[in-house]
């Protein structure tokens, strides 16, 4: 069980998501992200340190994926989500002076969450973000999984249609293949919910 599981379960209201860089490599876990946010259901931001650590991480670890692929991935982000970069001050730093984390890296993108007066940060690593030191900052770290589970339950029908469009983008994706990914990028119960959504049966 993950720290943040059973703490939280997020009312239908809009929430102001703070995206870990891990949560963008994947292109289904971005895409599931990125189309619930254009279905307004959730609020998406991330920081330049943030996105540089992404494209650091698919030209270095993706076959084909090239710095002007990287560019062109920025561009899309920022191109569609205007207002989602936010840079932290140091004032959200000052807020993390006493505050001892796992992994010093992280420290940057609990500062922008902060910048960007998110409730959620969406990681892949919620370890690294301790329950106690979050709460204190009025947040939480939630799984990919967590939250797609959550809005899922709260916003079903936008869920469905932010699945369509992953397709819709996606050449040669399909409602199977794309459920299947979820499960490979780390998002079971994400998975299972949107199968049985789309009446799927077990994939």
């Amino acid at each position: 069980m993950s720290e943040s599981e059973g703490l939280v379960i997020l009312p239908a209201a809009v929430q102001i998501v703070l995206a870990d860089a891990n949560v963008l490599y994947s292109r289904v876990l971005r895409d599931y992200l990125l189309y619930a946010a254009e279905q307004e259901i959730v609020n998406v931001n991330w920081s330049q340190e943030i996105l540089d650590e992404v494209t650091s991480h698919l030209v270095g670890n993706i076959p084909g994926f090239t710095d002007e692929s990287a560019r062109v991935l920025v561009a899309a982000l920022t191109d569609t989500f205007p207002d989602a970069l936010v840079e932290p001050a140091e004032a959200d730093y000052a807020l993390l002076a006493d505050v001892a984390l796992p992994d010093e890296d992280d420290r940057h993108v609990i500062a922008a969450a902060l910048a960007a007066d998110a409730q959620v940060v969406c990681t892949s690593n919620v370890k690294h973000f301790p329950l106690a030191v979050m709460a204190g900052l009025g947040l939480v770290a939630m799984t990919p999984d967590e939250l797609f589970t959550q809005l899922a339950y709260s916003h079903l029908p936008q869920m469905i249609a932010a699945h369509r469009a992953a397709i819709a983008n996606f050449a040669r994706a399909t409602d199977e293949s794309t459920i299947t990914a979820l499960r490979r990028a780390g998002a079971p119960k994400t998975a299972d919910l949107m199968a049985g959504a789309l009446g799927l049966g077990d994939i």
